[in-house]
């Protein structure tokens, strides 16, 4: 996501993409619809529906005629039962692929949040049991001096320790979608623990215990965001002043 002083200058994009075998039907473009919202609604991605439309823009208008395709991701899924989470991954991007919806996955796997780790088994049509396979972070910044405090849990063994410097940003800075760089909604979900890494560093979709954080998500990415450095996100401005410039050590833990 984009971030101002405070956050530091990054641009975040989520795509994601599907092909194969599909069903052709029409749908009749409707005042306040969009590509994405269309493509969501039928399990398909913006991409595909510009294909099969021939449309070279976003532009979309009511009462237009628009050829859509579902069969492949809804066929998709009644030949798996389980998915095993990669970094870069997000609840959207798989829901896409297996043509199922966010808010179906997080009740098969027991989520609250739409925070996912690399590395962990998701159930992607219901069946079995609906256990939650794959742990969100639910850790809740108190507003006190010390905005972020270090989770009193034990970090797991680390696959990899990096001391970085660590800098603080928000979801509401200028220009800010308020979107990380694989598709977690901070404004919807302020509790988040995510921070901003360089991937060829601390690989997107990785669990991380980051000293004087917490538990978190590598879920974010940033253009000053280069080699050892990294920014935690944290709800307030306010709160995130406080936390300042930091030198910390963070433990990579898949």
């Amino acid at each position: 996501m984009k971030k101002s002083v405070l956050a530091l200058t990054a641009a975040a994009t989520l795509t994601t993409g599907f092909a194969g075998e599909a069903y052709a039907e029409s749908y009749r473009v409707k005042a306040g619809d969009t590509l994405w919202s269309i493509a969501n609604n039928h399990s398909t991605t913006v991409d595909q529906v510009k294909a099969w439309n021939n449309l070279s823009s976003n532009i979309i208008y009511p009462n237009q005629d628009l050829e859509i395709s579902e069969g492949s991701r809804k066929a998709a899924v009644n030949h798996t039962n389980t998915y095993e989470i990669k970094a870069g991954d997000t609840l959207w991007s798989i829901s896409q692929k297996f043509g199922v919806s966010v808010s179906d996955l997080k009740a098969w796997n027991g989520l609250s949040s739409d925070l996912i780790y690399a590395g962990r088994s998701l159930n992607i049509n219901g069946s079995g049991s609906a256990q939650a396979q794959v742990k969100a972070s639910t850790h809740v910044v108190q507003k006190t001096s010390n905005p972020a405090p270090a989770s009193q849990e034990k970090p797991a063994a680390a696959v990899k320790e990096v001391s970085v410097t660590a800098t603080a940003y928000t979801a509401y800075c200028t220009g800010c979608s308020g979107v990380t760089a694989t598709g977690v909604d901070l404004r919807s979900n302020p509790n988040q623990k995510v921070i901003a890494v360089d991937p060829n560093v601390i690989p997107l979709g990785s669990e991380v215990y980051v000293e004087g954080y917490g538990h978190a998500i590598a879920a974010d990415t940033g253009g000053a965001i280069k080699g050892n450095r990294i920014d935690v996100f944290i709800p307030t401005k306010d709160q995130a002043f406080d936390w300042g410039v930091k030198e910390v050590k963070v433990q990579i833990l898949n």
